[in-house]
């Protein structure tokens, strides 16, 4: 392979992470706790949207609870949305783990 070929090769990379970047940043992802008492949603890139909590599971003796929910379920939120960016990047690197990129 010339040196020609790889440069192609590293600039299509580079605008397929690109790509992939935007599509992280458009995509969102939910996660649940408490068989859907509490909703977070989080971008691909992690970045925390909204939380949403079922009225009928606040009562004001279960705040403790009601923490937990809430950490479950952006916990939840955050891992599947790192899953989606490890899943993208690998389509675009072929499995490779190159530094930097992903």
């Amino acid at each position: 392979m010339g040196f020609g070929n790889l440069a192609k090769m590293a600039q299509q990379m580079q605008a397929d992470m690109a790509r992939a970047e935007q599509e992280l940043t458009q995509l969102r992802v939910e996660g649940t706790a408490g068989g859907g008492a509490v909703k977070a949603v989080v971008t691909g890139k992690r970045d925390l949207l909204s939380i949403e909590i079922q009225r009928d599971v606040v009562d004001p003796e279960d705040v403790d609870m009601l923490q937990d929910l809430v950490l479950a379920a952006v916990t939840d939120a955050l891992q599947q949305a790192k899953k989606a960016e490890e899943e993208r990047m690998a389509r675009i690197t072929g499995g490779m783990r190159i530094p930097g990129m992903g």
